[in-house]
């Protein structure tokens, strides 16, 4: 019998070669039957050997783990504070880049980016505060991250996106965002590294999916 990790590890990993367009819609859908009717973890393994790889953690199962684990480096250097200004232009922090414990973020007439999504984090814990008029934030994180958002917003928009990953790792990194827009707006978004906007959209709804049709009964 096979262990309904591994099938859901097919399906996401699936799910991510479709939203990078690896694969159509047709042959998703194709292989999404196969992954539902598989009987053995060779079966599984043989749905995605022909694709390009996806990026793992070393020592992932090789069935293929579309999100992989984020952790906690104690012995990181990191230090209390840093201040991201974005006046009448824009600014940006990406790529590999170790976060503070708190990153005070300000906007006004605009826009900045936070991209957390290959972070080294140092602290369990990173605060990120915002204050945005006229303005506006996104705040991307990796699934496996624990997102808590909540901020004031006056004619403008505070919101929070949650992981699509499933449980989250009691020891993963967990980012607390806080704030004040004012007809601006903060959002967050999850996606995994390298991963546009429409390829989550798009692998999201092929999860969605592939959820129900691994839910029904054989």
């Amino acid at each position: 019998m096979i262990p309904p990790e591994l099938r859901e590890r097919t399906v996401r990993a699936l799910s991510t070669h479709f939203a990078h367009d690896h694969i159509t819609v047709e042959e998703l859908e194709r292989r999404l039957d196969l992954a539902y009717a598989a009987s053995s973890v060779a079966d599984l393994r043989a749905l995605t050997s022909d694709l390009p790889a996806l990026a793992t953690q070393p020592g992932a199962d090789p069935v293929g783990l579309a999100y992989p684990q984020v952790a906690v480096h104690p012995g990181l250097d990191v230090s209390d504070g840093d201040l991201v200004i974005a006046i009448m232009g824009g600014a940006e922090r990406k790529g590999q880049w170790t976060p503070p414990k708190r990153l005070t973020v300000v906007t006004i007439m605009g826009g900045a980016e936070i991209d957390l999504r290959e972070a080294t984090f140092g602290t369990k814990v990173t605060e990120i505060f915002v204050i945005s008029l006229m303005g506006g934030v996104e705040i991307i994180t990796a699934p496996g991250v624990r997102l808590d958002v909540s901020g004031l917003a006056i004619m403008g928009g505070f919101e929070g996106t949650a992981s699509a990953a499933g449980p989250h790792d009691p020891d993963a990194p967990v980012i607390k965002v806080r704030g004040f827009a004012c007809m601006g707006g903060v959002g967050t978004s999850v996606r995994l590294p390298g991963e546009s906007e429409r390829e989550a959209k798009k692998r999201l709804k092929a999860e969605h999916q592939a959820r129900k049709k691994l839910q029904k009964p054989s």
